[in-house]
């Protein structure tokens, strides 16, 4: 090999080498750019969702004109999917009339089709805000939610709708 062709070929195989080099580093950025977007689009994601074991905070009023209210709703209902850990944030002001207990009003929660209680759905609420830590009931349907504390005359239209779904 003469100089000038060894020069050559070594120009040469320092260019393909560079070029080779570039590309490789050039696809590992598209890479590393695209891991990060598909990680960041999976966090907010994540972020959407309610983390394991947090339970959905519905939050309603039992109120002194004997009805249960909801903010944005003029009729009242909740709809849960089955089996679903829920936080149910009560807030209950006094009504004409109250246990001796001191609770002032009850949210039970009845099957619709038989009007049978749900077990572990039978609360007392007293005046103030309350928490109670439950879950939907496995058998999707519609159930109805009643106050089960003489609280007024105008006790027996204390109720709303309750829907589980599937």
């Amino acid at each position: 090999m003469t100089p000038t062709s060894m020069m050559t070929s070594t120009s040469m195989t320092s260019t393909f080498m560079t070029s080779t080099s570039m590309t490789s580093t050039s696809r590992t950025r598209v890479h590393a750019r695209g891991a990060v977007c598909v990680a960041l689009l999976y966090g907010l994601v994540l972020a959407s969702l309610p983390a394991r074991g947090q339970s959905r905070v519905i939050e309603l009023v039992a109120d002194k004109d004997s009805r249960y209210k909801m903010a944005g709703k003029d009729k009242p209902s909740i709809t849960v999917k089955a089996g679903e850990a829920i936080v149910l944030r009560i807030t209950a002001r006094r009504g004409k009339s109250w246990n001796r207990d001191g609770s002032i009003h009850g949210f039970s929660l009845l099957r619709a089709k038989d009007r049978s209680k749900v077990s572990g759905w039978d609360l007392l609420l007293r005046p103030g805000m309350q928490e109670f830590q439950l879950t939907a009931p496995a058998e999707a349907g519609d159930y109805e939610v009643v106050c089960t504390v003489i609280c007024s005359e105008d006790h027996e239209g204390m109720h709303m709708k309750f829907v589980v779904e599937p």
